[in-house]
């Protein structure tokens, strides 16, 4: 028998699909633990999720392509926060209000700041303090 693994998901609801019980498919028909970080799912509008799930290698598979048969969008690196290069000035307020240095300056000597996603534990401090809203987020 496989050895479990964890995966970082984040789903994107259109929606027409909110109302379905499609977590708790997840968790009868795939046998997968299922970690709920962020939710923001109402019925009659788009929800977002991200959750780590559980399980064998097969049964996520199988159950991400379950997923996307309801028209939901699987993004694999499990991020709701977005950095948009183009956005930011460089101004560096952002990086003194990231505790893990996702947000960072590699280079002082051109100052440009620089975001590591796998570093991002998606605190939101970034998001209060940009004053270019250079860092988004889906909830």
């Amino acid at each position: 028998m496989s050895e479990p693994t964890t995966r970082k998901l984040m789903l994107f609801f259109p929606k027409c699909e909110c109302e379905k019980p499609i977590i708790y498919l997840l968790v009868k028909d795939y046998d997968l633990v299922v970690n709920i970080f962020r939710a923001k799912v109402t019925p009659e509008e788009e929800g977002y999720l991200v959750l780590d799930v559980t399980g064998t290698e097969e049964n996520i598979d199988r159950a991400v392509e379950f997923i996307k048969t309801f028209n939901v969008q699987v993004n694999e690196t499990g991020k709701g926060l977005t950095w948009d290069e183009n956005a930011c000035t460089g101004c560096g307020h952002c990086v003194v209000h990231c505790p893990t240095y996702a947000l960072h300056i590699p280079d002082r000597s051109t100052m440009a700041v620089a975001f590591d996603a796998e570093k991002c534990i998606e605190c939101l401090g970034c998001i209060r303090v940009c004053p270019y809203g250079a860092c988004t987020s889906a909830f």
